[in-house]
């Protein structure tokens, strides 16, 4: 069986853990600081703040930017889930903005228009997400000038995206963004088994996330309320907050696993270089990469052509799976899902992310993806949209 996606753990990465178990701190140690370093320092941003999903960085960044009831947030719909979900758990309004046919992220030119609309009824977002799918970048400049003409956030899903750049810069650096998050799931770029990351180079922001984090508690005596001069008070609970920390465990794995980030996108460029010039000329379209882009590949969709192939996007899947080979779907448009569709959301409310979802699978993609397991999956995709 050769999954589309599976994490790489060296022993490296078990003796920086087994460490972490001999010590005298599990969690909230010094891991976690010296892992959100790394990763700031790798990104050039301010502040790094690790927590134990990448939906948990998203709802603490919507938190920190004041997001709550009455307030809107835009999505792309061809992302997880969780992109959506961070602005209900606010109590905020949540929307889908369509994605460019070519790169597969929010559509610029769909944004735009959707502003245009919103602001003649009073209906403009507080915050918009844009989603890095499968690894490449939003135009993030585009996006940060609708910003600035109609006043709202930015917060960088980039869940798929550590180890890409924008413009030459890395993905994370929040140039053109309020917050970026970053997850860390087994099958992301690096892993911590579960876990994320929220980067800022917002103080303030910064400061909140930490806050929302961890129960709302600060130990910083300028932030505490007055209280009797008499009583030992080390941390005070000064708003609504989670649970939401990341342990030493699961930093000091993803401390280890910072140190070969660039070996792994380096790898996955090389598969995807391997599959471009073996599936070229096929009845599929394969990923479209911008030039300003440099994509960290976390995902390598194809989109079946069901008229020249013969085959539509379900039979293929159900024969690569047949095969052995575990192709995935990313994604089913969110708006589509059940909950979703309660709130009244329709069939057809953005087109191409519908189309997108018909006709695109996930081919096999991880660094340690093997010559021979790739050249299994050529193979027998060959065989299956050609016959």
């Amino acid at each position: 069986m050769i999954p589309y996606g599976r994490q790489s753990i060296s022993q490296e990465d078990i003796d920086q853990v087994v460490q972490v178990l001999q010590s005298d701190y599990l969690t909230q140690g010094p891991a976690v600081p010296r892992f959100e370093e790394a990763v700031a320092a790798y990104c050039g941003a301010a502040h790094a703040l690790a927590t134990n999903s990448a939906t948990a960085a998203l709802h603490v960044a919507c938190l920190a930017l004041g997001v709550g009831p009455g307030d809107r947030v835009w999505t792309s719909p061809t992302t997880f889930v969780a992109s959506a979900n961070c602005a209900i758990y606010c109590g905020a309004e949540v929307d889908f903005v369509d994605i460019d046919p070519h790169t597969y992220n929010m559509s610029v030119a769909c944004l735009a228009e959707k502003l245009c609309h919103a602001r003649q009824n009073g209906t403009l977002p507080k915050v918009v997400i844009p989603v890095h799918l499968c690894g490449q970048s939003c135009d993030m400049e585009a996006i940060h000038a609708l910003s600035r003409e109609y006043g709202f956030r930015i917060v960088e899903d980039a869940s798929h995206a550590i180890g890409g750049r924008y413009q030459g810069q890395p993905v994370g650096s929040c140039r053109f963004s309020d917050v970026t998050v970053f997850s860390f799931h087994p099958v992301k770029i690096i892993t911590t088994g579960e876990g994320g990351m929220a980067l800022t180079n917002d103080s303030v922001l910064a400061n909140l996330m930490r806050q929302y984090r961890s129960h709302g508690i600060t130990s910083d005596r300028t932030e505490m309320a007055p209280r009797d001069a008499g009583e030992i008070w080390n941390y005070q609970q000064i708003r609504l907050g989670y649970n939401y920390r990341m342990t030493d465990i699961q930093a000091a794995l993803g401390l280890s696993q910072m140190g070969r980030l660039d070996e792994f996108v380096h790898a996955r460029h090389r598969i995807a270089a391997v599959y471009g010039q073996a599936l070229s000329g096929l009845p599929i379209t394969l990923p479209f990469q911008q030039a300003s882009t440099f994509s960290s590949y976390h995902l390598y969709p194809i989109r079946v052509d069901q008229e020249r192939c013969g085959k539509d996007q379900r039979t293929v899947y159900q024969q690569l799976h047949q095969a052995g080979i575990k192709v995935n779907l990313h994604y089913i448009p969110v708006y589509r899902q059940p909950y979703f569709e309660r709130m009244g959301f329709p069939t057809g409310y953005c087109p191409e992310a519908e189309r997108y979802h018909r006709e695109t699978l996930s081919l096999p993609m991880y660094a340690t993806l093997t010559v021979d397991q790739q050249n299994t999956v050529i193979a027998v995709l060959k065989e299956i949209v050609n016959s």
